[in-house]
């Protein structure tokens, strides 16, 4: 399942913010603020998708009032090997024995009845690409295939280009009716539904969301779904 659709520009203004599990407003935005900066700070040699442990899914259910507690972690098993003291009896685990290296607001101190099962439809991928100026982010379930994630980030670029032709930023800060409508009509409810270029296109101009460019000056993305000049390292 994917779990959230974001857009950001190179300074972290979001473009789009597209949520399909319930989150309280200050929680999002505070979200919105941590992925862009988790991702924004990978290097270019980086791979393209960030698996992690498993973590609570209740975050995405609870009140922002019990998401903002701090988040213990456990100790690493490394620094334990190599301990000089091996006597030295170790730290007792954390109440929430979640371990992983999330944005805090997406690993949840809430306490789970089955701590020991995996949770497989738990928000636990971050997949992204860079193209130009803007960062396509999908937050999914490790049920979700990353490779899968990626080609559809890319049907989404090159939709979009379709539609305005020779799309750039303005285009989704001006139309963002038609940003919505594209991205209904791959995802619905948090499920990939549509996956051709063609389809996608034909069913947002049958729509009538497509509307024509405002303004014909700014920093255009050339190319943006086309594959000239899209990629920025990664």
């Amino acid at each position: 399942m994917i779990n959230a659709v974001l857009v950001f520009n190179n300074a972290g203004q979001p473009r789009l913010t597209k949520f399909y599990t319930q989150l309280d407003t200050s929680v999002q935005q505070r979200l919105i603020s941590e992925i862009f900066t988790l991702v924004a700070n990978r290097p270019n040699s980086s791979c393209n998708f960030l698996p992690y442990v498993p973590f609570r899914a209740s975050c995405f259910v609870l009140r922002a009032s019990r998401l903002l507690s701090p988040v213990s972690r456990l100790p690493s098993p490394v620094s334990c090997l190599l301990s000089p003291t091996p006597a030295r009896p170790r730290p007792a685990p954390p109440t929430n024995p979640t371990a992983c290296s999330l944005p805090p607001l997406l690993a949840s101190s809430s306490k789970s009845s089955t701590p020991t099962t995996p949770h497989n439809d738990t928000p636990s991928l971050v997949t992204y690409r860079h193209y130009a100026t803007l960062y396509f982010i999908i937050i999914s379930t490790s049920t979700e295939s990353p490779l899968a994630l990626l080609d559809l980030i890319q049907v989404f670029v090159e939709a979009l280009d379709r539609l305005f032709e020779n799309v750039c930023e303005l285009d989704l800060i001006f139309n963002f009716e038609t940003l919505h409508a594209t991205l209904g009509e791959l995802i619905v409810g948090g499920v990939v539904i549509e996956t051709q270029l063609d389809k996608v296109v034909e069913g947002v101009k049958a729509q009538g969301k497509v509307a024509k460019r405002p303004v014909n000056e700014g920093k255009s993305l050339g190319g943006f779904g086309r594959g000239e000049g899209l990629w920025a390292g990664r």
